[in-house]
């Protein structure tokens, strides 16, 4: 057993009356010591699910992400110096809609704007379809890439993804805690600030509870990080809703944090969100898109991929990022940029 763990979830679960939040330092401690295992398997649940029920503050989740930079995979600046978009979503995937992350990076990326994704397999408590499933049915198997292999792919295309089991093993052993404790921990709201990147980014994190935002901001704060995208997106992810409003949090070193509200209705992308009936379904609609044709996504993808060509200052205004997107779609830009990918990777697949 753990003493010095032991202190650390004293204060995290002592109750509202006693207990004490963490510091920055305190709260790395802990997060170090239940990624290398130092504490035990009942320390570790008990500390999940009582820092669940407490809530984690901003200062918290800004010293787990420092356990996670000292421990975890980092990918090195690119040769290009330009700045690379990180895309944080829930780890525990996608379950009611589907997903047009994929499409969003590979526009993104022919572009000329670098996309870095991370996650991992199905994972708890949502047992959704991860997103790492979606690049597979693309023809994309980012699961059998070494690190460095990835720093190349990224170098040389412009897109890269970090897979938990292969990249951190000491994150992913954490992962049978999520199902025994039935909820998710805040490690599920850190993830989606991490940026395993070392060079110029700009993260977006994806969120679903209003608070969470504030978390985000506090964290940032604590870090340093003045430039970041907060979106209230479909199940959590980074992809903008068409049946309500998107709620999105702009955050530039200029002009501070700033709120965006943005009405699918004002572009003509109001309607229903896309179901997710399965993987294979959403991958089909993908590839009619890619093929310069249109599907029941089409109008997801336009939407959410005009906010990110403007955010990442392709274009002047989200509706000349519409207009951006249909170009480097229908002239088969964007297939070729996922051919690049796929011929990029091939070559490196390891034989495990």
């Amino acid at each position: 057993m753990s003493h010095a763990f032991r202190e650390l979830l004293r204060k995290v679960g002592s109750g509202l009356h006693t207990g004490e939040n963490l510091s920055r330092q305190e709260a790395a401690a802990a997060t170090r010591m239940m990624l290398l295992q130092e504490a035990t398997p009942a320390q570790i649940g008990a500390f999940m699910i009582a820092h669940r029920i407490r809530r984690p503050t901003g200062e918290e989740l800004a010293g787990m992400l420092d356990a996670y930079d000292e421990l975890g995979p980092k990918l090195s600046p690119i040769s290009t110096g330009k700045t690379v978009t990180v895309l944080g979503i829930p780890y525990d995937g996608r379950s009611r809609t589907a997903p047009v992350t994929p499409l969003i990076a590979l526009i993104l990326a022919t572009a000329g704007c670098p996309v870095l994704m991370h996650g991992g397999d199905r994972m708890p408590t949502k047992e959704g379809e991860p997103l790492i499933h979606f690049w597979q049915g693309l023809g994309v198997d980012w699961t059998q890439l070494l690190l460095e292999q990835v720093q190349h792919v990224l170098e040389t295309t412009g897109i890269g993804f970090i897979y938990l089991p292969l990249h951190f093993p000491l994150a992913y052993g954490l992962v049978p805690y999520r199902e025994q404790i039935g909820k998710r921990p805040p490690f599920a709201t850190m993830e989606l600030m991490w940026c395993p990147y070392g060079g110029d980014a700009q993260v977006v994190s994806g969120f679903v509870h209003p608070p969470t935002e504030g978390m985000f901001q506090a964290a940032f704060a604590q870090r340093g990080i003045s430039r970041f995208t907060t979106v209230k997106g479909l199940e959590g992810s980074c992809d903008l809703p068409r049946e309500r409003t998107a709620i999105i949090g702009l955050s530039q070193p200029e002009t501070g944090f700033e709120r965006l509200h943005l009405h699918p209705r004002d572009y003509g992308f109001e309607g229903k969100n896309v179901p997710l009936d399965s993987v294979s379904q959403v991958v089909s609609s993908m590839q009619a898109i890619l093929q310069g044709g249109s599907s029941d996504l089409t109008d997801s993808v336009l939407w959410s991929s005009s906010f990110f060509l403007w955010r990442c200052g392709v274009c002047a205004s989200i509706a000349a990022g519409v207009m951006e997107a249909q170009n480097l779609l229908s002239s088969g830009q964007v297939m070729r940029k996922l051919r690049e990918v796929q011929q990029a990777i091939a070559p490196l697949q390891l034989i495990l």
